[in-house]
């Protein structure tokens, strides 16, 4: 047998970035609000803790449920060329059941998934569902991981400005994982340039070195949000930039999370596609990349174009333009844009697709 000494310096040494991150979030508790010019935390459900071994505790309860996640999408297809073939990220156990919660971008056409707990262990995962409408997407492994605790689904609602907060970051055979502080900045509406919207997001600064389903907790250890994108303007409102992070509440998970698991996806979900990415310059929504084999790209439309009009409705920001374009019932409705190419305008009339149709499905496990 091994002294008790031997042992906690092995598992140490096989999670170099969980123990790392304890001493950084002791000392960013007291840093951070002074760091980044932020107010104090107020007192109540974001207020720091008050000792630390109430610290200590908080980080054990949230490490014990975020994974790593590796996964390989099928060669070839739409969102390899985009978000590239090999992805790794963070995922988050959600119950008893080993139903782990992540974003779901990297679940995306994925042809193998494998999950990596704090422990080190490795096993094949595979995907349970992906909401387009959130962009959450769901993973189960396949085999049992009984040294794993679930997290405790919180609120993002009890959170503000200026409240510390605990960001995970699943295991890697290479890097490990760990627990870090970031600090919240906003809380406002976001638009995607990828035909993606929400009405509440959450921005975090300092940003996290791999913020792909970064699961995010509260200072009791509950988990409020799932890492989406790295961003230069986590503060929003035209001020000063501030580099960061972008995270979905969990609070849009709570309502379709039954329907996920059942059907794989949301009826949200099956919603009007054009294959379009989309940024707003100077008040005009300018079509930036268009996807091959897309409705966009089949009407015609280039990077370049401005979209005017969807329906006769004026658009000036991504939110309208996707809203107007959602408003339709039916996935393959069809659309009339007019859009200014150059020094024409034109109308242009395409019929839309619904794109949980148009992805891929793994040859098998």
């Amino acid at each position: 047998m091994h002294a008790p000494d031997t042992l906690r310096r092995r598992a140490a040494a096989r999670r170099p970035g969980r123990w790392l991150a304890v001493a950084l979030v002791l000392g960013l508790a007291l840093l951070a609000p002074a760091a980044l010019g932020a107010p104090t935390p107020s007192a109540g459900a974001g207020a720091p803790v008050s000792s630390v071994a109430a610290q200590l505790a908080t980080l054990e309860r949230a490490s014990a449920a975020v994974v790593g996640i590796r996964v390989d999408a099928i060669e070839g297809t739409l969102s390899a060329e985009s978000l590239g073939q090999r992805r790794s990220g963070s995922g988050v156990l959600i119950d008893d059941d080993g139903l782990i919660l992540t974003i779901g971008y990297l679940l995306l056409e994925a042809q193998s998934i494998e999950v990596t707990t704090a422990q080190n262990r490795t096993v094949p995962a595979r995907t349970v569902a992906y909401d387009l409408a959130t962009g959450f997407g769901l993973l189960k492994p396949l085999v049992p991981l009984p040294e794993m605790r679930p997290a405790t689904l919180g609120s993002a609602t009890g959170v503000a400005a200026g409240d510390l907060l605990l960001a995970g970051i699943g295991s890697n055979p290479q890097t490990g994982g760990g627990i870090g502080m970031t600090q919240l900045v906003s809380k406002r509406a976001f638009s995607g340039y990828w035909e993606y919207h929400i009405d509440s997001a959450l921005f975090t600064s300092p940003p996290l070195p791999n913020h792909s389903g970064a699961p995010l907790f509260n200072q009791k250890g509950e988990l409020i949000g799932v890492g989406s994108l790295f961003t230069n303007d986590a503060i929003g409102g035209g001020g000063r930039r501030l580099a960061g992070n972008m995270f979905v509440p969990v609070d849009l998970l709570k309502p379709v999370l039954a329907e996920m698991q059942s059907t794989g996806s949301t009826r949200a979900s099956r919603r009007p596609w054009l294959g379009l990415s989309s940024s707003v310059q100077e008040g005009r929504v300018q079509i930036v990349r268009v996807n091959r084999e897309s409705p966009a790209a089949e009407a015609g439309l280039r990077p370049g174009d401005v979209v005017l009009e969807i329906d006769g409705a004026k658009v000036e920001t991504l939110e309208a333009f996707y809203k107007q374009l959602w408003a339709h019932d039916a996935p393959d409705a069809e659309i009339e844009l007019t859009v200014q190419q150059g020094d024409d305008v034109r109308k242009i009339r395409l019929r839309a697709a619904d794109r949980m149709k148009t992805m891929r499905k793994p040859e098998g496990i």
